[in-house]
């Protein structure tokens, strides 16, 4: 899981750009399936660092963790399970004592109360109270899914209220550009609606 992220990639912040926005911008590609942050007004962006874990089970998360760096974003691809909480508040406080930007799992999460208080992002497919198991196996690194989208190492990361998107790292300046025009499209818009009067 060693960071294979060029020094030169520069990764908008959190807030800059909407996930829907995002998705708009990838033709409505990249946006993971039945993700919801775990708290309002939890907002992510940032270069992810994956795991690949058996459902249910979070030794990978904990091994994560000797490896990842400040800023990344922890993307957890539990195969979609949501019997088992991946995480809880004592995993997103160590996340946040490493500087780790946000937790995103295709699996389940816990403690929902505790994690706003911790104030680490979480988002995730479900909420148990049922612990998981420590025992793997789990990998380090590589392409993972999230929410049906396929997620390498560095790739661009975005979450919001309205969910997760994903950008492959490669496309992060172009997808950008993109969303920038739709931005100032929809400020027009925005416009043109504030001038309507109603028909009489």
């Amino acid at each position: 899981m060693t960071s294979t992220i060029p020094e030169s990639t520069t990764y908008p912040p959190p807030g800059a750009y909407a996930a829907a926005t995002v998705g708009d911008a990838m033709e409505r590609f990249g946006v993971a399936r039945g993700l919801s942050p775990l708290w309002e007004g939890a907002v992510v962006s940032g270069p992810a660092a994956t795991v690949l874990t058996r459902p249910g089970d979070n030794k990978g998360v904990h091994a994560a963790f000797e490896q990842i760096r400040a800023g990344e974003i922890l993307v957890v691809d539990g195969g979609a399970d949501d019997t088992r909480a991946l995480i809880g508040e004592l995993v997103a406080e160590k996340a946040k004592a490493l500087g780790v930007a946000g937790i995103v799992l295709d699996g389940a999460a816990r403690d929902a109360i505790e994690l706003r208080e911790v104030g680490v992002p979480v988002f995730a497919r479900a909420v148990t109270p049922a612990g998981p198991w420590k025992t793997g196996p789990y990998r380090l690194g590589g392409v993972v899914t999230l929410g049906g989208v396929p997620v390498a190492p560095g790739d661009w990361i975005i979450g919001d209220a309205d969910g997760v998107a994903v950008v492959p790292r490669a496309r992060i300046a172009e997808v950008t550009a993109a969303a920038d025009a739709l931005v100032r499209g929809e400020a027009e818009r925005r416009s043109a609606n504030r001038a309507l009067v109603p028909r009489v």
